[in-house]
């Protein structure tokens, strides 16, 4: 059951109407601005005297320090068709107060409701949204064929695959009450792009779809391993897909942090030391997520790139013995120390890697369909990737074992002919290699804040200096956000899914009112003057030079043990989140 794709938004002072502007139907939404109330009406009830405009989408409702808000997509970007079905990428939103004046609120919470709207909007403002009114976004290419006929008469919001769905909490109130799911729109949090090629004067649609988990979802360095349930840090499903006369082939992967318990919160330090849970159980954890896996997708064979020395050694080790330990059949694990193979710009050998799990990528095969949509071939298991971050050397090899899968597909399906390679047809190469570097910038700067590192090599196929340039200064302007705004950031993303719920206490948010500890304000300003100090005694000519240096020295000497007391207590001078409390929640 489709999902309205064409609404007009009223607006009275006491109604919120969206009316689904398609034939032979007169559904109205009806929400109380008071009450917040949500019913099905009609046409009729509309008051002449709304305001009216034209909305693309309903993400829902959320409940900030002002009361319920109503948040819209206004804007819409199509990315292509799926089977026929239009995807769309939502470029801007509106968020639109259920109260008319914030006259009932106290200037504390008048400010907190400020700030959890900055959050709410810095959330929407993040690049990735995506959504289609007729096609399951959420499910694989497999998932879909794999279903009964009543599956697929159920609404969007009822048989969506809840891993990928961003807006679950705020369907809530939408997705209880069946007669109002044509209105309910799912969305995924990712990347999709839709290309129509070319290769030997056959045309076909090549897809990739990342799906973003939105369980233990969140940034960089305050989430990292696995939850008490299983679910992994930075989970992404990423779905390749060919369409040709009417023949469709996937080919899925998965990514995911390391799955267990440990983390790595920022503290000043360029990469701060991972620390891993001694108190935890592992391996009940590592099960749970590998159970969800093998059920999901079949057997698995894990790639893990992280470095064999340094501060990843230890998390390789785990990683290895808990796969051991667990003793499943269905999980082979290969590890790759990515910087130690390619160090000195030799990125050729890479081949090694994809060479050796060939044989592993041949029997797990990929999904094919026929032109009406009968099961040809399944996917037998899939490639669950990853490195520390889950984000730069991951896409890089994700892109490579895509690319040997693609040229199978593209040969059985009579696309290339015996002997031909994608790397021979520059057009092609041109699209593949820059799209799955898209890929890689759009997940790096949903979990990491900037775009992805080592994508010169995915859009040219090597390395240059100049990638290696760029790749210095995303790794700084990483730094900043993972120290100075990540907390921000996460309490966005926790706030958007409903990790916190915001209750009306009559006082204001107590979370958003902690207050910092005197280091914090004090220590920067002591180092900031004595390292000006410094620069004055050095450009002020003193009787003498011994004087000057003893003064240079002093000031020198003071900004310095400032700045080793603030490194030593750097986890008190960064951004840490404030709605939920991650030490707790690990």
């Amino acid at each position: 059951m489709a999902v309205y794709g064409v609404l007009q938004l009223h607006t009275t002072p006491d109604k919120f109407y969206i009316e689904a502007c398609e034939d032979e139907t007169s559904d109205v939404l009806e929400i109380d601005r008071l009450s917040a109330e949500i019913l099905l009406g009609v046409q009729k009830t509309i008051p002449p005297s709304a305001i009216s405009r034209p909305i693309c989408a309903v993400v829902g409702t959320i409940s900030l320090e002002a009361g319920m808000y109503l948040v819209v997509v206004a804007k819409k970007k199509k990315v292509g068709e799926i089977a026929g079905h239009v995807v769309w990428k939502a470029v801007e939103f509106d968020t639109l107060p259920f109260a008319k004046t914030m006259l009932h609120l106290t200037d504390i919470q008048a400010q907190d409701n400020k700030t959890l709207l900055a959050m709410l909007h810095a959330m929407l403002a993040t690049d990735g949204f995506y959504f289609s009114c007729s096609y399951d976004l959420t499910h694989t290419v497999q998932r879909l064929a794999n279903t009964s006929p009543d599956f697929h008469e159920m609404s969007l919001v009822e048989r969506a695959d809840q891993r990928f769905v961003w807006n679950t909490h705020l369907l809530s109130e939408i997705a209880t009450q069946p007669e109002l799911h044509r209105f309910a729109m799912p969305m995924i949090f990712g990347f999709a792009s839709i290309k129509q090629c070319i290769i030997n004067g056959k045309s076909f649609d090549w897809i990739l779809i990342s799906r973003r988990s939105c369980y233990r979802a969140g940034v960089r360095y305050y989430v990292r391993g696995i939850d008490q349930e299983g679910h992994a840090a930075n989970y992404v499903e990423t779905e390749q897909i060919i369409q040709y006369n009417g023949t469709k082939a996937s080919f899925v992967q998965t990514r995911g942090s390391m799955p267990f318990f440990w983390s790595q919160r920022p503290d000043l330090k360029y990469k701060p030391w991972p620390q891993i849970s001694s108190s935890l159980n592992h391996l009940d954890g590592f099960q749970r997520h590998f159970d969800s896996q093998i059920v999901n997708y079949g057997k698995q064979v894990i790639i893990n790139l992280v470095d064999h020395k340094g501060m990843e050694k230890g998390l390789e080790e785990v990683f290895r013995t808990l796969t051991n330990r667990l003793g499943n059949e269905c999980i082979r694990y290969e590890s790759f120390d990515f910087h130690k193979e390619c160090s000195r710009m030799r990125w050729d050998r890479l081949k090694i890697l994809i060479d050796h799990v060939a044989p592993q990528q041949d029997a797990m095969g990929y999904c094919l369909l026929d032109s009406e949509g009968q099961m040809l071939q399944q996917q037998e298991g899939i490639f669950r990737t990853n490195c520390i971050d889950c984000l730069d050397r991951t896409n890089v090899v994700q892109s490579l074992l895509a690319r040997r899968t693609l040229q199978a597909q593209l040969q059985r399906l009579g696309v290339l002919h015996a002997g031909q390679h994608t790397e021979d047809h520059l057009e092609f190469e041109f699209v593949y290699k820059n799209v799955w570097a898209d890929n890689a910038d759009a997940c790096a700067k949903q979990y990491a804040g900037t775009g992805a590192l080592k994508t010169d090599y995915t859009r040219k196929g090597r390395r240059t200096k100049w990638g290696l340039l760029m790749d210095g200064w995303n790794s700084l302007i990483r730094y900043y956000k993972n120290n100075f705004s990540d907390g921000f950031r996460q309490d966005s993303i926790d706030l958007f899914l409903g990790n916190f719920v915001v209750e009306d206490t009559g006082r204001g948010l107590d979370p958003l009112h902690e207050q910092k500890d005197w280091k914090f304000m004090t220590l920067p300003i002591v180092m900031l003057v004595a390292f000006s100090m410094c620069i004055v005694c050095c450009l002020t000519a003193g009787e003498t030079t011994s004087e000057m240096l003893v003064y240079v020295a002093f000031w020198a000497s003071a900004s310095a043990a400032t700045g080793a007391v603030i490194l030593y207590n750097g986890r008190e001078f960064v951004d840490a989140p404030r709605l939920v409390q991650k030490e707790k929640k690990d």
